[in-house]
């Protein structure tokens, strides 16, 4: 079913999703309003949307290091309250994020932190190497635009998908805890130690040695 554009802002404006889960909740529900908004509230992403307004300062800073010694990760993850910090279901998402950066060595938290200047060097990079492939000019954006996604789910943190469960990303389980515990959650910042960095070494599966090392 259409549905315009016009009632997909309405509901946005109403719970705070973003556009497409607007869109896709009004379709689900045949354009009704109040079951469009109750589907999103179900699902956690009108509450989760609502909260990325407020003030999350309280937290944890947690680490990881791998067993062998060779990675180290610090990361800082805020919630609003202290109360909160200590959920348990907050701090053991907190050790999995830890695990994700050991694992996955994302660059970047969010697609929002990527300099503007990274991605226009890495457009022109995909460009010239669709255009060398002999690639018709007209889809040639289109080839870079689907890269540029690749890019993203490679080397920001919320873009990826869980190590311990490919069917999620970072994203969707950040959502699905803000639901659950009612506050705001931002990853705020992690660094990455990797012994050894810069200089020459032989390449390692690291992602696997992780999983290895914790067991699974």
């Amino acid at each position: 079913m259409e549905i315009s554009i016009e009632k997909i802002k309405e509901l946005r404006e109403k719970v705070g999703s973003g556009m497409m889960d607007c869109k896709k909740a009004l379709v689900e529900n045949n354009g009704d309003m109040d079951k469009a908004i109750a589907w999103l509230r179900e699902k956690g992403i009108a509450s989760a949307a609502k909260k990325s307004s407020r003030i999350a300062a309280e937290g944890i800073v947690d680490s990881y290091i791998h067993a062998n010694g060779r990675i180290g990760v610090l990361i800082e993850v805020n919630i609003e309250t202290d109360f909160a910090a200590k959920n348990e279901e907050f701090r053991a998402f907190v050790k999995d994020i830890c695990l994700q950066v050991a694992a996955m060595n994302p660059r970047w938290v969010s697609k929002e932190d990527v300099p503007a200047e990274e991605i226009e060097k890495e457009k022109e990079i995909l460009r010239n190497k669709a255009l060398n492939d002999g690639k018709p000019e007209k889809i040639v954006d289109r080839i870079v635009e689907g890269s540029i996604a690749k890019f993203y789910s490679e080397n920001c943190l919320l873009e990826q998908s869980f190590v311990k469960d490919d069917s999620l990303t970072i994203s969707s389980m950040l959502t699905t805890l803000i639901a659950k515990i009612g506050e705001k959650i931002s990853i705020r910042r992690f660094t990455r130690y990797e012994m050894g960095e810069g200089l020459q070494k032989r390449e390692d599966d690291f992602a696997a040695e992780v999983m290895q090392q914790a067991g699974m």
